[in-house]
């Protein structure tokens, strides 16, 4: 690799594939909790490789959430509701990680996974 912006978005979203292919296998043996976690850094690292190529990063989620959303969503290259399913994701890690009253369900796994599986597929194009 060079270096270059290009092979570092590549990079990330090869990253975002692994994640998923990961809370895809948790799926399958009813980790669901882990499930939740793989389907948002699947996201995570998808726009986080949408965003290399605009030359920004940052060390925060919610930097790297909120510079895809004005530059990305608000510009129309993703559909809008990519944004609330994006917050969606994270909120529903966030509770399966912190609240210790949350159970994680089959569902929503299911859910998260299909997200995730949109979101990847549309950074890739």
């Amino acid at each position: 690799m060079d270096g270059s912006l290009n092979d570092l978005a590549f990079y990330r979203l090869e990253k975002a594939k692994e994640d998923l292919v990961r809370s895809k296998r948790e799926l399958e043996i009813s980790d669901y909790k882990l499930t939740l976690n793989r389907s948002y850094y699947a996201i995570f690292h998808a726009i986080r490789a949408a965003n290399t190529l605009d030359g920004f990063d940052s060390s925060k989620h919610s930097g790297v959430i909120a510079h895809f959303n004005q530059f990305h969503v608000k510009t129309e290259d993703f559909p809008s509701d990519i944004s609330k399913k994006i917050a969606n994701a994270m909120n529903i890690r966030q509770l399966s990680y912190y609240d210790d009253f949350y159970i994680a369900s089959k569902k929503v796994a299911e859910e998260q996974v299909r997200v995730a599986e949109k979101i990847l597929g549309l950074v890739e194009q």
